[in-house]
C-alpha cells in the first residue's frame, strides 16, 4: 500500500527525530565530559566513554543492516531505539567512569541499529530525483543536533545536572518510535540472507584486543609484558581469521564485492579517514577551553558551535550539488578545506584568542560538513533496495571503524604527550606527573577547584595540557591527508535524476515502501 503524503510526512518526521536523538547524545556529551570527570574522575579513562559507544555501535551496524534487509527495517528501528533510551536511562544512573563506560557500550548497541536503518528507509521511500535535497536535509538534521547538543548540554550541565543529559535523551526517542510505529509500512519483499556472526565476532574482538593493547600498555603493563604482547597478538590473529572467513562467508560483513566499486571503496576509505581525525575535534576542543582556558561546560558548548555550524552549512551545500557536479569534485573541495581546519587548530596555543579559535573551527566544520550528505549517496550510487541496507551498514560500520580506533590511538598519543610535557615542566617528576600532577589537571576542569591551584604550578600545567592538545591534532593530519588521497579515486560519478517518464512510472509504483 503506498503511503498517504502525510504518512509519508510523519515517517520522515520519525526518523529524523530518530537521527535528531542519537547524534544529539554525541554531542551532548562531549560538552559535559570535562565536568563528568571532574565529578566521577577517571581522566586516565576518559577516552573509554566515547569509545565503549562506538565499539558496540560498529559491531551492531552490519549485523541489524543485513537483518533489516532480511525481515525488514522497521522492527529493528523500533529495537534500536528501545536500547538507546534504555543506554539513556543507566548513563544518568552511573556513579563511576566504568559504570558509565558499560552503560554507554548499550546505548551503541541502540545506535548500531537505529542510525544506518534511519538513513535506509529514507532511501527506500524517497524517489531518486529528491534524494540529494532529502540527503542534506537528514545530513543538517545531524548538524542541527550538533548545534543544539553543546548549549544544551552546557545548560544542563552548569545549571542543573549532567546526569539529565541523558534523561533527555527520552520524550524525543518515544515520540520518534510512535511515529515509526503507527506510520511507517514498508515493502514485504526482502532478501534472505545469512548473517556473518564469525566475521562480527572476529573483527569485533580484535579492535577491542588492540584497543585495550595501547590503552592499557605503559600505563596497567609494560610494553614488553606477557599481558600487552598477547593483546596484540590476539589483535593480529583475529584479524586473520576475519580476513580469511569474510572469503568464505555467504554473506560477509565487509562484503570484498562491494569494493570491488571503486566510488563504494573510495567513499568508504574517505568515511574511514574523516572519521578518525574529526572525533578528536569535538571530544579534546571542550577539554582544551575548559582546562586551558579556564571556560565552564556553557563555554565549551558555545565554542563548539562554530564547528557544527559550518557543517550544517556544507551538508546542505553539498547535499545540492550532487545534482550538479560529480561526487569527486565536492569531496576534493571539502579535504582541502578539511586539511586547513585541522592544520590550524594544531596551532592552538594558551594564548589564542577564542575568535581566532571560532575561525579555526569553522574551517574544520565547513570542510568535514560536505562528507555528511555526499558520502552516503556516493556510497549507495550502484546499489538497489535488496542492498541499500547492506552498503549502508558497511560504510557506518568502517567510518564507526575509523572513529573508535581514531579516538583510541589519538586519546593515548594526548595521554603520553601530557605526561611527557608534565615531567619535563616539573624536572623530571616522573611519577608526580602521572600521578598527583594528572590529578591537577582533571583539577582544570572545575572552575572551583582550579583556583585553588598555585598559579605557578597552574602555568605549567595548562602549557602542558595546550601543548598535548595542539600536538595531537598536528598528528590528525596523517588521516586527513590520506582521505584527500582517497578522494582523488572517486571517479566522475554524480547523483542521476531519472527521466520525467521514469519518475512516472516510479511514482506509480512507490507504494511498495
Amino acid at each position: 500500500m503506498a503511503p498517504q503524503s502525510s504518512k509519508l510526512g510523519l515517517v520522515i518526521l520519525g526518523l529524523l527525530l530518530g537521527i535528531f536523538v542519537a547524534a544529539i547524545d554525541n554531542t551532548i556529551v562531549a560538552t559535559a565530559m570535562g565536568t563528568i570527570v571532574a565529578d566521577l574522575g577517571g581522566l586516565d579513562k576518559y577516552v573509554w566513554v566515547t569509545s565503549a559507544y562506538l565499539v558496540t555501535e560498529m559491531a551492531g551496524m552490519p549485523i541489524f543492516g543485513k537483518l533489516s534487509d532480511m525481515y525488514g527495517r522497521k522492527r529493528f528501528f523500533v529495537f534500536g531505539i528501545g536500547m538507546f533510551l534504555l543506554g539513556s536511562i543507566l548513563c544518568g544512573t552511573a556513579h563511576n567512569i566504568v559504570e558509565l563506560s558499560i552503560y554507554r557500550a548499550i546505548q551503541g548497541i541502540g545506535g548500531g541499529a537505529l542510525m544506518p536503518i534511519a538513513f535506509t528507509i529514507m532511501f527506500d521511500v524517497i524517489p531518486p530525483e529528491k534524494r540529494g535535497g532529502m540527503g542534506g536535509l537528514f545530513s543538517a538534521v545531524f548538524g542541527t543536533s550538533s548545534l543544539a547538543g553543546p548549549l544544551l548540554g552546557a545548560y544542563i550541565t552548569d545549571h542543573i545536572d549532567w546526569r539529565w543529559i541523558f534523561y533527555i535523551n527520552v520524550p524525543i526517542g518515544i515520540a520518534a518510535l510512535a511515529l515509526i510505529l503507527f506510520n511507517y509500512r514498508e515493502s514485504v519483499q526482502h532478501a534472505v540472507q545469512k548473517i556473518d556472526w564469525w566475521g562480527a565476532l572476529t573483527l569485533v574482538g580484535s579492535v577491542v584486543s588492540l584497543m585495550f593493547a595501547l590503552e592499557l600498555g605503559g600505563q596497567e603493563y609494560a610494553w614488553d609484558s606477557a599481558q600487552i604482547i598477547g593483546l596484540f597478538a590476539a589483535a593480529a590473529v583475529l584479524l586473520a581469521i576475519f580476513l580469511y572467513v569474510e572469503t568464505k562467508a555467504a554473506e560477509p560483513i565487509i562484503s570484498y564485492g562491494m569494493f570491488r566499486k571503486r566510488l563504494f571503496a573510495a567513499s568508504t576509505i574517505i568515511g574511514l579517514l574523516y572519521g578518525a581525525g574529526f572525533i578528536t575535534f569535538a571530544m579534546y576542543i571542550p577539554i582544551y577551553v575548559q582546562g586551558v582556558t579556564g571556560g565552564t561546560a556553557t563555554n565549551s558548548g558555545l565554542l563548539l558551535l562554530p564547528m557544527t555550524l559550518g557543517s550544517v552549512a556544507a551538508s546542505q551545500v553539498g547535499g545540492v550539488m550532487a545534482s550538479k557536479t560529480s561526487y569527486r569534485n565536492i569531496m576534493i573541495l571539502s579535504g582541502v578545506i578539511f586539511l586547513l581546519g585541522t592544520y590550524l587548530l594544531g596551532t592552538l596555543t594558551p594564548d589564542t584568542s577564542r575568535w581566532l579559535l571560532t575561525v579555526y573551527m569553522i574551517i574544520a566544520g565547513f570542510g568535514v560538513g560536505f562528507s555528511f550528505s555526499v558520502l552516503g549517496m556516493a556510497g549507495i550510487h550502484h546499489f538497489d533496495a535488496r542492498q541499500r541496507g547492506s552498503a549502508n551498514s558497511t560504510m557506518a560500520f568502517v567510518r564507526s571503524l575509523g572513529m573508535t580506533v581514531g579516538l583510541t590511538v589519538f586519546g593515548i598519543l594526548q595521554r603520553n604527550l601530557l605526561t611527557g610535557k608534565l615531567s619535563d615542566a616539573f624536572d623530571g617528576q616522573t611519577g608526580a606527573a602521572a600521578g598527583g600532577l594528572l590529578g591537577d589537571t582533571r583539577e582544570l576542569l572545575s572552575p572551583e577547584k582550579r583556583a585553588a591551584i598555585p598559579k605557578d604550578v597552574l602555568d605549567k600545567i595548562i602549557g602542558a595540557l595546550s601543548s598535548s592538545v595542539s600536538t595531537m591534532f598536528l598528528w590528525a593530519l596523517i588521516p586527513a591527508g590520506l582521505a584527500f588521497i582517497a578522494i582523488l579515486y572517486m571517479g566522475n560519478a554524480r547523483l542521476e535524476i531519472p527521466a520525467k517518464a521514469e519518475q512516472g512510472k516510479r511514482a506509480a509504483g512507490f507504494g511498495g515502501h
